[in-house]
C-alpha cells in the first residue's frame, strides 16, 4: 500500500510503502535509525538487522542525507515521539543517491542558509513556517468565503501608486510608464461597488530600501473591502478574521508550534473582540514608558509599537491617527478633522502593525481635493474619482500582511524565513 507519513495513522500494524527523503540518519551495530520526510511530515524508520536481510541493512547504513528512496515497513505507534508514529523498516529501494549536501546539521550563518535557501526549505524548522503559512491561507479563505466576500484579483502592473508614496519598481509599459502594484486597495473599492463585499491575495512590492527584521521587498497581502461599511464595522471583522486565523493554526498545526517552540499559551487568549487605544492615548502610554522623543503629529517606529503592544495580552488596535500621517483617501474624524477614521493593528510580542485599515472618503469634492494636495495628478485618478461621481456609499477595508502575520503566529524572528523565496534589499537569488 502506497501512502504518505501524513496518512500513515490508518494504517497502524499494517504494510506500507513511502517515497521519502533521508534527512538524516544514525546507527548502532544492530539497528539504524533513519529520519524520513516525504514533503507532507518526518517519520522516523527503525531498521534491525535481524529483522531484515543483510543486504537492506547495509543499504540502509549506507544511505546519506537527501538519497531519496523508497521505504517499505510497518506502521507502528511510538509514544515517544510528538509524531505518535515510527515505520519498522522491510525493505529500502534507492531512487537517488545525494552526495555532500551543503546544509548538514552543524551550524550554519544565515548568509549561507539564504544562498542555499532552495535547499533550506527542507529543514524541519522551514518545514514547519511553510506548513502554518499554508493554513494561514486556507483558513483566510475559508473565513471570508464563509462570511459572504468574493475573491477579486486585482492588477499587478498599474499606472498609478495607491498611496502616493515614490517607493515603487518602475517598468515600461510598452510606451507608457507602470509600476508593480503596491497595493490593490483602490480595485477593491471599485470591486466592491460592483460585488458588495471582495477580497483580494496576491504579491505586493514596496521599493524600501529597508532591512528590518520586518521587511520584505516582495510580500503578500489579503484586501479585504466592504460596501456600506463603517469604520466600526470594519474593526470588528479585522479581529474576528485574525481570531479564526489563529485558533485555526492552533488546531490544526500543533506538531509544527511544537516543532518552533512556540509558547501557544499566548496565541490561544487571541480571540475577539481586541483591545483599543486611540494614537492620543498611546502617545500618553510611551511618554510614561520615557519615549519622550515622540511629539503628537509624529509615527510611532518598531520600538513604539513593540512598547504600546506590551502593555496588552493580545493584539491592539491603535486608532485615530492624524491626518498627516496616512494616505489620501482616509476617511476624516467626523468631529476632529486633523484625525482620520483608521486603525493599525498591533501584533504581541514585538512583532509591529500586520494590518491597516480605514474607512474610506466617498465624497466626491473631497476626495478630489486630498488627491491634489498630495500633488498625485488628478487624470492619473480619475477611474477612481468616478467611484465617488456614481452611487457613493460608505466603505471600508484594510489589509493584512500575511508574512508579519506567519511570523507572529509561527514565533520566528524574521520575516525572511516565512516566504518560500525571499526578496531583500540586496538579495534577488535564488
Amino acid at each position: 500500500m502506497k501512502t504518505t507519513i501524513n496518512e500513515v495513522n490508518k494504517f497502524v500494524g499494517q504494510d506500507v510503502t513511502i517515497g521519502a527523503w533521508v534527512a538524516n540518519k544514525r546507527s548502532s551495530g544492530k539497528i539504524a535509525f533513519l529520519q524520513l520526510r516525504d514533503g507532507t511530515g518526518f517519520i522516523q524508520g527503525v531498521v534491525v538487522k535481524t529483522d531484515v536481510p543483510e543486504e537492506v541493512f547495509q543499504k540502509a547504513k549506507s544511505l546519506t542525507q537527501e538519497t531519496s528512496i523508497y521505504v517499505t515497513g510497518t506502521v507502528q505507534e511510538d509514544s515517544r515521539s510528538s509524531f505518535g508514529y515510527e515505520l519498522l523498516v522491510k525493505d529500502v529501494e534507492v531512487i537517488h543517491e545525494a552526495h555532500d549536501f551543503p546544509i548538514t546539521p552543524k551550524e550554519h550563518g544565515t548568509e549561507f542558509l539564504m544562498d542555499h535557501r532552495h535547499l533550506w526549505l527542507r529543514s524541519r524548522r522551514q518545514h514547519a513556517v511553510m506548513k502554518i503559512r499554508n493554513e494561514i491561507i486556507r483558513a483566510t479563505y475559508e473565513f471570508f468565503n464563509d462570511n459572504g466576500f468574493t475573491k477579486i484579483d486585482p492588477p499587478i502592473l498599474t499606472g498609478s501608486a495607491p498611496e502616493g508614496t515614490t517607493e515603487l519598481f518602475h517598468t515600461k509599459y510598452f510606451d507608457e510608464d507602470a509600476y508593480l502594484s503596491q497595493s490593490g486597495q483602490l480595485y477593491m473599492e471599485a470591486s466592491a461597488m460592483a460585488l458588495g463585499k471582495v477580497f483580494s491575495f496576491g504579491p505586493t512590492f514596496r521599493a524600501e530600501k529597508s532591512k528590518t527584521r520586518r521587511h520584505l521587498i516582495e510580500f503578500w497581502m489579503i484586501e479585504p473591502e466592504m460596501a456600506f461599511y463603517q469604520h466600526e464595522d470594519s474593526l470588528k471583522v479585522q479581529e474576528e478574521y485574525v481570531a479564526h486565523i489563529v485558533q485555526s493554526v492552533l488546531k490544526n498545526c500543533k506538531l509544527e508550534l511544537e516543532r518552533l517552540g512556540r509558547d501557544t499559551s499566548k496565541l490561544e487568549q487571541v480571540k475577539a473582540p481586541f483591545p483599543r487605544i486611540e494614537y492620543d492615548d498611546a502617545l500618553k502610554l510611551l511618554h510614561e514608558k520615557g519615549f519622550n522623543d515622540i511629539e503628537w503629529g509624529d509615527d510611532f517606529g518598531a520600538p513604539h509599537e513593540t512598547a504600546i503592544a506590551e502593555s496588552f495580552d493580545k493584539p491592539v488596535f491603535i486608532t485615530n491617527y492624524p491626518t498627516s500621517l496616512k494616505p489620501f483617501y482616509m476617511q476624516p474624524h467626523p468631529e476632529r478633522p486633523e484625525v482620520v477614521l483608521c486603525a493599525d493593528l498591533i501584533a504581541p510580542e514585538g512583532y509591529g502593525e500586520i494590518i491597516g485599515g480605514s474607512e474610506r472618503i466617498y465624497d466626491y469634492e473631497l476626495m478630489k481635493k486630498r488627491i491634489e494636495e498630495h500633488g498625485l495628478g488628478i487624470d492619473a485618478y480619475q477611474w477612481y474619482l468616478e467611484l465617488s461621481q456614481y452611487g457613493a456609499v460608505p466603505h471600508s477595508g484594510f489589509g493584512l500582511g500575511l508574512e508579519r502575520t506567519v511570523a507572529w503566529i509561527s514565533g520566528v524572528e524574521h520575516v525572511r524565513e516565512t516566504i518560500p523565496f525571499p526578496r531583500l534589499l540586496n538579495r534577488l537569488y535564488p
